[in-house]
């Protein structure tokens, strides 16, 4: 295997338009698998709701027939915030091609991603649609257009968007914190 798509995230909850941007990665032509990459704390954000390990664990569940998909808890493991430029030189040590995955929510604010001029000569941006944002020409796109958000699903759990495999248990934990 030489190429892959790395499709870094929060995952807090992982939800079913998680698992469509996977699905269509893996249509890329080149593209040997998709590694999803939980972070531990995404490096905008000043707290996360289930922890790292609960999250890698929802992760593996969902994916666990996907053969061409492999969760990495590289971020986890560290046991803190990552830059996406550490992921992605960690990652280039086996592979020989990375596309990036990201929402089209992260295209404003990509230029403040740490060493984004050197990430973007190591990585081919892959654009998964979102919100009907506007996509600039340059980018491979995934039309990937599942209106579901974790910010809003955090808030109101909706069973309908989680994967089957543990929906259950994802309602259950996120019912149980909005009660705290």
């Amino acid at each position: 295997m030489k190429t892959i798509a790395l499709f870094g995230g929060s995952f807090d909850p992982p939800h079913i338009a998680h698992e469509a941007v996977v699905r269509e990665a893996l249509k890329i032509n080149d593209v040997d698998k998709v590694v999803v990459m939980p972070t531990f704390l995404n490096p905008f954000k000043t707290k996360f709701y289930a922890s790292a390990k609960q999250r890698v664990q929802w992760l593996k569940k969902i994916f666990q027939t996907q053969k061409n998909v492999e969760i990495s808890s590289f971020e986890v493991d560290l046991n803190r915030t990552v830059p996406t430029i550490e992921s992605v030189k960690y990652l280039l040590k086996r592979y020989k091609k990375i596309y990036l995955i990201i929402g089209a929510d992260n295209l404003e604010t990509l230029s403040l991603w740490q060493s984004y001029v050197e990430l973007k000569t190591l990585v081919t941006f892959v654009v998964a649609s979102r919100d009907k944002i506007n996509i600039p020409k340059g980018f491979v796109t995934l039309n990937v257009d599942v209106d579901i958000s974790s910010t809003t699903l955090r808030a109101s759990i909706d069973k309908e968007k989680l994967s089957p495999l543990c929906a259950q248990e994802i309602e259950k934990f996120y019912k149980e914190k909005n009660e705290q």
